[in-house]
């Protein structure tokens, strides 16, 4: 999503600022000219999914984050911090300090979620400056040969064989090994950061640890999801603020470790979330109009904050920032040189005066922003669908739909624009506010707002600043054309345009197959005795056999309390069988409540063996 305009090139020989700490975890390295410097240990905690507004200190009314609340207390906090509109996107873009679209990265589906080969990444980078670098997590810019992160500049990694969708007592494969594990998966992660850490010794070392949490689908420990189900909460709910407590239970378990290591004055820790708020919408957003996958401002800004204890002052920065300048500082801070080739492309730039207290000279910079997910080969036609320019306060939007009648032909996001403009309310992660958080600008037009002084972006101020729009409109198509060819040569546009549907139909049967399995987990019943207490229950006036007036009647009943969060309609989670792919003949993700009585008017017809319109105890 995010990207700058090239108004400055950062220094290719970065140096580090400030005194020479002697401790465990730091050495001395030799620039050019011959001078020591001492290496600061780097943490780079990412979560997937978590909203901007999902820490108390944001304010959350209900979420508890005490050591997410530290750190924020003890933090440089970058309070108006962009990324991309989604996972693959924003990781493309931290690793290498340009836009994802001339990375090729513009979706999270194959192949355009692959960084290109020949790009160069920011451990890459931090290697030639005698750092361990490690990966702990979640990928996302594609395993295939060439693209895995121990061939992206990482000599250390350690993921779970079936990433999101294991939660627990997760295979761990480290370094190729596979290591059998207990518990939840997010702990494990922790316990990895740690072991990584001891076997780094001496040497300075880079943690990139990326969670998977709180990230599709949803499961934690059973005792917080009950804390949050007790505050009122439904299921969905409560299971997404569980896992993100359960970052912060860990994050206070990675900041006692550090200090019984005596690290914690020699490493510095940033906390980022990758994208807009998810699941935790209708919770809590901060104000802020938009989620995942939109360009509103709730869409793409994040929480940032870095600590360095005893370097960096906590205080609260305003300036706009952005993950593409995580690259350029961390090279500055570890001393490392920045290829030349790297230069010519980079489109971030060193925080390093802010994190000091200091002026800096960037604040005219453009943020572009564009979701991508168009489908595949349809590319050209989607330059104004869903994109933004940013620039100092004020944000440009235009949350639209294409024109394209072959993108027509396919699942998109332009699909769910469309539905959103004929009026549906209720569409991923926004439960009867999808009007507001993925709404849909006029034909054309574009909307102009003031993020600071309107974060629910619903005041309009084209009309009165139309040179600043013609501005941003000139500097958006400027940006579109120097990096479309490259986006193209590198990928962006390339695979199956019903990627989009597979993908969907896939994450529906991964919901209801984790929902499955907690039911099968649950305590057994007497399962001999089901059919005929339901058969009994079926027929309501006792006559020995069931009507499809009765069977469908009897499901009927349970509707009202299998929608757990009172949006009208079921979803996978709600809903976790097998049937809930055959049920939903719209294949939009959801029940209505005809779709699950048309469900039960079949399944009588099948159990109804000699076709005479009513059922047995034995046709059950």
């Amino acid at each position: 999503m995010v990207e700058f305009n090239k108004i400055g090139r950062v220094a290719s020989l970065c140096v580090l600022a400030g005194g020479v700490l002697m401790a465990r975890g730091l050495f001395a390295a030799q620039t050019a000219g011959g001078a020591g410097i001492e290496k600061p240990n780097i943490i780079f905690i990412l979560t997937d999914d978590q909203g901007y507004g999902d820490i108390g200190r944001h304010g959350h009314p209900v979420l508890e984050s005490p050591n997410m609340d530290q750190m924020y207390d003890e933090s440089v906090r970058f309070d108006h911090f962009y990324v991309s509109p989604s996972c693959s996107p924003t990781r493309a873009a931290l690793l290498t300090g340009m836009h994802e679209f001339r990375n090729g990265v513009t979706h999270t589906l194959e192949p355009r979620e692959h960084l290109f080969k020949d790009a160069v990444t920011l451990p890459d980078i931090l290697k030639t400056a005698g750092y361990k670098t490690g990966w702990i997590g979640k990928w996302h810019l594609s395993y295939r040969p060439g693209y895995a992160p121990h061939q992206r500049g990482f000599d250390w990694t350690a993921t779970n064989q079936e990433g999101p969708r294991d939660h627990f007592d997760v295979e761990i494969i480290r370094n190729n090994q596979r290591i059998p594990t207990k518990g939840f998966r997010e702990d494990v992660y922790f316990d990895e950061a740690m072991t990584f850490i001891d076997e780094a010794g001496d040497q300075p070392f880079f943690l990139y640890l990326c969670t998977y949490s709180p990230h599709t689908p949803l499961d934690a420990p059973e005792d917080l999801i009950a804390k949050y189900t007790a505050k009122g909460l439904n299921k969905t709910h409560a299971t997404y603020l569980a896992m993100v407590e359960n970052i912060d239970q860990n994050l206070g378990r990675l900041n006692a470790f550090l200090k019984k290591r005596d690290l914690e004055e020699n490493t510095i820790v940033i906390f980022m979330n990758d994208n807009g708020v998810t699941e935790g919408l209708d919770v809590y957003n901060a104000g802020m109009r938009g989620c995942k996958a939109t360009v509103w401002q709730g869409g793409t800004r994040a929480m940032s904050f870095w600590k360095w204890p005893g370097t960096w002052e906590p205080k609260t920065v305003d300036n706009l920032t952005a993950h593409l300048d995580v690259l350029p500082t961390l090279c500055e801070l570890a001393a490392a040189e920045i290829p030349e080739k790297v230069q010519d492309e980079l489109e971030g730039f060193s925080l390093m005066p802010l994190l000091n207290g200091k002026s800096w000279e960037h604040d005219n910079r453009y943020l572009f922003q564009n979701v991508g997910r168009w489908p595949s080969g349809t590319a050209a036609s989607h330059k104004y669908v869903m994109c933004a320019v940013r620039k100092g306060d004020y944000l440009l939007v235009r949350s639209a739909e294409c024109e394209d009648p072959v993108c027509a032909q396919f699942q998109s996001q332009c699909s769910t624009m469309r539905a959103v403009r004929n009026g549906l309310t209720r569409t991923t992660y926004a439960y009867g506010t999808a009007q507001e958080h993925w709404g849909v600008t006029a034909p054309g037009h574009w909307m102009l707002v003031d993020v600071k002084k309107d974060p629910g972006c619903k005041n309009d101020l084209s009309k009165m600043h139309p040179e600043l729009v013609s501005e941003l409109i000139a500097a958006y198509d400027t940006w579109w054309d120097d990096q479309y060819p490259l986006m193209i040569a590198r990928g962006g546009d390339a695979g199956d345009p019903q990627e989009s549907a597979k993908a969907a139909a896939l994450a529906r049967k991964v919901k209801a197959a984790v929902a499955a399995r907690k039911v099968a987990d649950a305590p057994a019943t007497n399962d001999a005795k089901k059919p005929a207490s339901m058969f009994k229950r079926m027929d309501a006036n006792g006559d020995g056999q069931v009507t499809e007036a009765e069977y469908v009647a009897f499901f009927k009943r349970n509707y009202s309390a299998r929608d757990t969060n009172e949006d009208g309609v079921l979803s996978a989670e709600e809903f976790p069988f097998s049937a809930f792919d055959h049920a939903d003949t719209n294949q939009d993700g959801a029940l209505s409540p005809a779709e699950y009585e048309a469900l039960y008017q079949r399944q009588f017809k099948e159990r109804d063996a000699n076709g005479d319109g009513t059922l047995t105890i034995d046709e059950m």
